[in-house]
């Protein structure tokens, strides 16, 4: 019999593995609506399973993220005058 743990970590691996395919398959199927010769070219926001639009909160969580991450490089570099 597999202990638990094992068990909890394949049941982790698959569920991560499928959220990952679900991700991808939408992403994929939004490109290639945006992309199909019968629609015009127009630029839809990304919108989660729930329908909310998520690419303005993405974009400031990442852009946080990096100022986090990189704010006292930048500013170690533009006080050495990059």
């Amino acid at each position: 019999m597999i202990s638990i743990v094992t068990q909890e970590r394949l049941l982790g691996a698959a569920l991560g593995a499928t959220f990952t395919a679900l991700v991808v398959l939408e992403n994929r199927k939004a490109v290639h609506r945006s992309i199909a010769y019968d629609n015009p070219v127009h630029h839809e926001p990304i919108e989660n399973m729930l329908g909310k639009n998520i690419s303005s909160e993405f974009a400031h969580m990442w852009n946080k993220g990096i100022d986090m991450t990189l704010g006292k490089l930048v500013v170690y570099l533009s006080n050495r005058g990059w």
